[in-house]
C-alpha cells in the first residue's frame, strides 16, 4: 500500500513538473516593448537620433492564424531590396535595429516585427518556428506586393529569429537570402541541453511528458521543430553566425547545419568570445564585412556601401 502511495505522487509530481515545463517553453515571459526599447538603448545597440532619422513606418498585416502582426517599415530611397530581421525570444523588433546599419548601408529598405506572442503582435503562445515560419511567408508576401516584380527579398534573425528564417526559406524558395545568428538546430536537442545546464535533470521523462502537453496546449511537439533536418532541402543561400562562447544555444548546433546543407550557397562564420547573440556587438566591424561579404556573393551588396541614413 505505502508503495502505491509513492508511486501515485511520484506520477502526480512528474505530471505537474512537466505541465510546468510546457507552459514554461510555450509561455514565455516576454518582455513589454517599452521595455526592450529601453534595454537596447541602454546597451548602446540603438542609437535614438539615427533610428528616428529613419522616418519608419508602422505596418500591421494579418496572420494565417488570424491575429495581428506588428512591424516596423523603414524604405531607403527607391531601393528595389529589402530584408525582413526577426528578433529573439522574449524580446522584440527593437532587438533587430541594431542590425538595420548594416542592410542600409548596402542600400536594403528594412522590415522589423513582433514575432508572435511578442511585442505588439497576436498570438496566444510561441512554437518556436512551427507556425512563425507561416507568419514570415506572410511578411515576405507583403514585402514583395510593396517592391513589385523587380523585387528581392532577404531574411535574416536572431536566436529564435533565426530558426524561424531557416524553417521558412524550407517553405518559401522566393527568398534571395537567409542569415541565422545563433539559431538552434532541433528543439529537442535544444530543450535537453537547457534541461541539463539549467535543471541538471535528464531528459527522461520530464521532457517527453512536456512534449505531450505542449502538443495538447498548442498543437505543436518538439519533433516537429528542426532546422537541421530541413537543411538538405533549403537551396537558399545560408549565411550561419555564431558566437564561439555561446553557452545557451552551442555553436556546433550551426556547424551541424552548415554541414547539412547540400545544395546552394552556404556560408559560416564563428565569431571569437562571442556570447549568445553577441556577435555583432563583439566587433560590429568585423560582422559587417562578413555580411557585406555575403551579400556580394548573393548580389544584393554593394562593394562600395552606401550610407546608413
Amino acid at each position: 500500500m505505502v508503495w502505491l502511495i509513492l508511486v501515485a505522487v511520484v506520477l502526480v509530481l512528474l505530471i505537474a513538473v512537466s505541465y510546468y515545463f510546457a507552459r514554461k517553453i510555450i509561455y514565455p515571459r516576454v518582455h513589454p516593448l517599452e521595455e526592450t526599447y529601453r534595454s537596447e538603448v541602454e546597451a548602446g545597440f540603438l542609437d535614438e537620433e539615427t533610428f528616428k532619422s529613419w522616418m519608419g513606418e508602422e505596418v500591421s498585416i494579418t496572420s494565417v492564424y488570424g491575429y495581428t502582426l506588428k512591424g516596423l517599415y523603414f524604405p531607403y530611397g527607391g531601393s528595389q531590396k529589402t530584408v525582413i530581421i526577426s528578433h529573439g525570444i522574449t524580446w522584440s523588433r527593437y532587438g533587430s535595429v541594431k542590425y538595420a546599419s548594416v542592410f542600409r548601408r548596402h542600400g536594403f529598405n528594412v522590415l522589423i516585427y513582433d514575432l508572435r506572442h511578442h511585442g505588439e503582435s497576436g498570438g496566444n503562445n510561441t512554437t518556436f518556428g512551427y507556425t512563425e515560419k507561416y507568419d514570415l511567408r506572410s511578411w515576405v508576401d507583403w514585402a514583395l506586393d510593396r517592391l513589385g516584380p523587380l523585387g528581392r527579398v532577404g531574411t535574416m534573425g536572431e536566436s529564435l529569429g533565426a530558426a524561424v528564417s531557416l524553417q521558412h526559406a524550407a517553405i518559401d524558395a522566393r527568398v534571395a537570402f537567409t542569415i541565422a545568428d545563433c539559431a538552434f538546430s532541433d528543439l529537442t536537442e535544444l530543450l535537453k541541453y537547457r534541461l541539463r545546464c539549467d535543471y541538471h535533470l535528464p531528459a527522461f521523462p520530464l521532457l517527453h511528458l512536456a512534449n505531450v502537453w505542449c502538443g495538447l496546449l498548442s498543437w505543436m511537439t518538439f519533433e516537429q521543430v528542426s532546422p537541421l533536418r530541413d537543411m538538405p532541402h533549403v537551396k537558399t543561400p545560408v549565411m550561419f553566425i555564431h558566437g564561439e562562447n555561446d553557452d545557451y544555444i552551442p555553436p556546433q548546433m550551426s556547424r551541424a547545419m552548415y554541414a547539412a546543407k547540400t545544395s546552394g550557397l552556404r556560408w559560416l562564420y564563428i565569431v571569437p568570445e562571442a556570447k549568445h547573440a553577441r556577435a555583432w556587438a563583439a566587433d560590429p566591424v568585423a560582422y559587417e564585412q562578413e555580411v557585406g561579404k555575403f551579400l556580394l556573393a548573393v548580389g544584393l551588396g554593394q562593394s562600395t556601401q552606401v550610407e546608413a541614413v
